[in-house]
């Protein structure tokens, strides 16, 4: 039975469930730049909601713990109770966006082999600064042990989804997770993975690209382009419940 509520960010609600588990409500807003930039995407948390339940049922089956239990409602899930880390794990195949205004010395679209592996501050205030493994452990987010299990796991993520991805002629750019711990410790993938958190590009074409970074680059948000990027999330979840076959 849904009880209070525990949390609200951006685009998600979360709800006591009891039992250890939670209800998390994916809303409709979709925002970029901290926040700063905002709009109302009618049918985006159901979109949402679809597309991460697909990519964590697909963790889960490929032996990958995350806090996902069941999709319980188009835009509802139910999870487990876990305290959420504050940092954005990012992985990253292909140089492209932000990194290379951090990397000037790196060309757009140079593949990485291995992965890219970053770690950033969950801050709107500070525009979420790139953290280092050495400022993850002194500042205590995480211990040397744990940096070393999520790097592990990041790498295990992209490698199932890019994998999903790529039998629908589909590259997966770069991608970030969040990570919790549970009640007893353990570090299980969490909060979300839907259209918002990764750089998609069928055929491997960049002019092609389906997520977020669509609404990131409009000049002006008009209703035609909403429903544009509407289309492109519909469909990215759509593309998702092929993950299960």
């Amino acid at each position: 039975m849904v009880g209070e509520k525990l949390a609200e960010g951006k685009t998600k609600i979360i709800f006591d469930y009891g039992d250890g588990k939670v209800l998390v409500e994916n809303k409709d807003s979709i925002t970029a730049g901290d926040g700063a930039k905002k709009n109302l995407l009618e049918g985006k948390g159901a979109a949402s909601c679809r597309t991460a339940s697909n990519c964590f049922a697909l963790l889960n089956a490929n032996g990958i713990e995350t806090h996902f239990v069941e999709k319980k409602s188009d835009r509802e899930f139910i999870a487990r109770k876990c305290r959420m880390i504050p940092l954005e794990a990012v992985a990253r195949r292909i140089a492209t966006g932000s990194f290379l205004k951090r990397h000037a010395e790196v060309g757009e679209g140079t593949r990485f082999d291995p992965l890219v592996m970053e770690f950033f501050f969950k801050d709107d205030a500070r525009h979420d600064p790139h953290y280092s493994e050495e400022q993850v452990v002194s500042e205590n987010i995480a211990s040397e042990e744990e940096v070393e299990e999520m790097k592990e796991t990041l790498g295990k993520v992209f490698g199932v989804l890019e994998r999903a991805w790529a039998k629908q002629n589909v590259t997966l750019v770069d991608l970030k997770i969040e990570f919790g711990r549970t009640e007893d410790g353990r570090l299980v993938v969490a909060d979300v993975i839907d259209n918002d958190s990764w750089r998609i590009w069928p055929g491997g074409l960049k002019e092609r690209m389906l997520d977020k970074q669509v609404y990131r680059n409009l000049p002006q948000v008009t209703q035609e382009a909403l429903v544009d990027l509407k289309n492109r999330y519909d469909a990215v979840a759509k593309m998702t419940d092929g993950f299960s076959e």
